[in-house]
């Protein structure tokens, strides 16, 4: 896409007020439609407009007009600028907080020093837009309103985003695991959060049968069961007819 002049339709104005160049060459060279240039000639566009000298401004040269006018086929080229100008790089301030969330910084900053405390001050910084020396306070509990100041997430409060915050602990974490493994420990500290195994819950020693050594088992922990007694076999089950002849006969005897 080539490039358009400066104030596009104040250009056209200018130019189809003082050239003779074609609708569709002045439409072409200030990226605007060729119907769009009629009605700025016809005054139902772009009115009190006032016209802008691409000459005076650099963007056209008389040559480059008069090669138009003599070929309507021409299109017009923008001039180059006689002196480059270094593009300035915008330095990135701090971040900018509404004036309704201001109040809710110092709970957010103490939010992120309680529940990651692996955030440089200069990531809180970021995420928050606040400054060293009220972080400082807030850690040190030294900070003017601190009685007042309860931690909340700053993410629900509006001061940053989940993916800003996921990405600044994910950094933090990454910077501490370099650390370690540059003066040689593990990347986990010991005493981290793990599963453990139900031997290792119930502090049992688990020890493999060929070093010879007694092991502990469940019923040496919480006793062993009570045994429940077998069942009775057929033979000591008494006959039906048995049992009935003999009701019999003590009935006969009462009798």
């Amino acid at each position: 896409m080539s490039e358009k002049p400066l104030m596009p339709k104040a250009t056209a104005v200018w130019l189809v007020e003082n050239t003779a160049l074609t609708f569709k060459q002045i439409g072409d060279f200030c990226g605007l439609h060729e119907l769009e240039v009629k009605g700025i000639a016809d005054g139902e566009v772009a009115q009190g407009i006032k016209g802008l000298d691409p000459i005076a401004t650099g963007q056209l040269t008389r040559e480059e007009i008069e090669r138009g006018e003599k070929d309507p086929n021409y299109r017009l080229k923008l001039a180059r600028p006689k002196v480059d100008v270094p593009i300035s790089r915008v330095r990135k301030g701090p971040k900018y907080t509404p004036l309704s969330r201001r109040q809710d910084k110092p709970d957010a900053i103490m939010w992120l020093l309680r529940n990651h405390p692996e955030l440089s001050d200069s990531q809180i910084m970021k995420l928050v837009g606040t400054t060293k020396p009220t972080i400082e306070a807030i850690r040190n509990r030294t900070h003017w309103n601190i009685a007042n100041i309860k931690p909340r997430d700053p993410v629900t409060l509006g001061i940053c985003t989940q993916i800003e915050l996921d990405e600044a602990v994910r950094k933090a974490a990454e910077r501490l695991a370099r650390q370690r493994k540059k003066q040689g420990l593990p990347e986990k500290p010991e005493d981290s959060e793990t599963l453990k195994s139900p031997e290792e819950s119930l502090g049992l020693t688990r020890t493999t049968p060929a070093s010879g050594e007694a092991t502990e088992t469940a019923e040496a922990v919480f006793g062993k069961s009570e045994e429940k007694p077998a069942a009775a076999s057929e033979e000591d089950v008494p006959d039906a007819e048995a049992v009935f002849a003999g009701l019999k006969g003590r009935k006969s005897e009462e009798d």
